[in-house]
C-alpha cells in the first residue's frame, strides 16, 4: 500500500475550500492510497510523475514514486486556476 503526503501548500489551500468540497476532495485523495491510478485519472504533459484527478470542478495534483511507495499531493484548486504558473 502507498503512503500519503500532502505538501503544505495543498493543506493550505485544502483548508480554504468550504466543508463539503472539502469533505469530498480529501475522501478523494484517501482512496488514492488503495488506487494511485484510478479511473479517470490523467497524466499531466511535461512530467513522467504527476497525475490529476477531478472532484467536481476541482483538481488534485499528485506525484507519483512507485519506487518508494509514496503519493505526494502537490497542489488542490479550482479547474480554471490550477495549471496556471505551474
Amino acid at each position: 500500500m502507498y503512503q500519503l503526503i500532502i505538501s503544505r501548500i495543498a493543506e493550505k489551500q485544502l483548508a480554504s475550500f468550504p466543508k463539503q468540497i472539502a469533505n469530498n476532495i480529501t475522501a478523494k485523495i484517501d482512496s488514492l492510497i488503495i488506487d494511485p491510478r484510478p479511473a479517470g485519472c490523467k497524466k499531466l504533459e511535461g512530467s513522467d510523475k504527476e497525475y490529476r484527478i477531478r472532484s467536481g470542478d476541482y483538481r488534485i495534483i499528485y506525484r507519483i514514486e512507485d519506487a518508494q511507495l509514496i503519493i505526494e499531493v502537490i497542489r488542490i484548486g479550482h479547474r480554471r486556476a490550477i495549471y496556471k504558473n505551474r
